[in-house]
């Protein structure tokens, strides 16, 4: 991958594909890349049909955790969703937040944002709202929001700094984020690193968990929390794809993990004047 606007654009053409596919289509897919099998979509993917508010059509099978489950999303809160896809994540959402609150789900693939929009009009879900933008410049003012959430979408956005600025921005002071995203610990050998496929698949565009945690706390979140944690496989299928017989071999022996992660922390909650030192006389 050479530079981050051709990984974007790689990874719009790929999800645009994606939209148009239902989940039965994706699930012969990695994030839904088509170089991939059926067996890496059951391991990445975690199963919503048990949560509140989970509506099929909504579900393209593309995510890698739960993070809804773990918001601690309150009646009437505003709840922001990155990377929102069809609508999976803000329709559960919007079932915890009810009728007083309210989803804005981000997405910037036009396709993705069509199809959501259909999702939610069609349930007549009036206080969801899909804006097409970029996570790393998100089309909401500073300030606004309770809870920020996102299924496996981070590791696919090249400035990853950019996006903790972000939710750091729209959330409100005392507000919290919950994301599930893919992380590695170990290297990844080259070939894989510098697949575009892999890229859309969500695997190469991870980064080191540490680093990633480390992202979290030097943007100024606090109580940084790993909520959930679960190995991710890449079976062989897939990477034959890209290594030698050999190379899986050692790639296996290597100690590199791949791991889907969910993470919590919070945004401090604003200070009030307290004395001499932060008051004006």
């Amino acid at each position: 991958m050479s530079n981050d606007q051709q990984i974007k654009d790689m990874v719009k053409e790929k999800y645009s594909e994606i939209a148009l596919q239902d989940k039965a289509g994706n699930q012969a897919s990695c994030c839904g890349s088509s170089c991939c099998s059926t067996e890496v979509y059951n391991i990445m993917s975690d199963d919503y049909s048990t949560l509140e508010g989970y509506n099929a059509d909504a579900d393209l099978g593309l995510g890698c955790g739960l993070p809804t489950q773990f918001a601690q999303i309150k009646k009437g809160d505003t709840v922001i969703d990155l990377g929102s896809g069809a609508g999976n994540d803000c329709f559960i959402a919007r079932h915890e937040t009810g009728e007083t609150g309210k989803v804005i789900g981000i997405d910037f693939t036009p396709a993705m944002i069509e199809r959501a929009r259909t999702n939610a009009e069609v349930r007549g879900f009036n206080n969801v709202e899909f804006r097409q933008g970029d996570i790393e410049m998100m089309p909401v003012s500073a300030n606004v929001a309770d809870v920020v959430v996102s299924n496996c979408v981070l590791n696919l956005v090249p400035n990853k700094d950019a996006v903790m600025k972000e939710i750091y921005r729209v959330l409100k002071p005392g507000g919290h984020f919950s994301i599930s995203d893919i992380v590695l610990e170990g290297n990844l050998p080259p070939a894989i690193q510098q697949a575009a496929e892999m890229y859309a698949g969500c695997v190469s565009g991870a980064i080191q968990k540490q680093v990633y945690l480390d992202l979290i706390h030097n943007n100024g979140f606090t109580k940084v929390t790993v909520q959930k944690e679960k190995a991710i496989i890449v079976p062989d299928d897939i990477l034959s794809g890209y290594l030698s017989a050999d190379e899986i071999k050692a790639f296996k022996n290597s100690g590199t993990g791949i791991y889907s992660i969910t993470v919590y922390a919070e945004k401090p909650a604003a200070t009030s004047c307290c004395g001499p030192d932060c008051c004006s006389k």
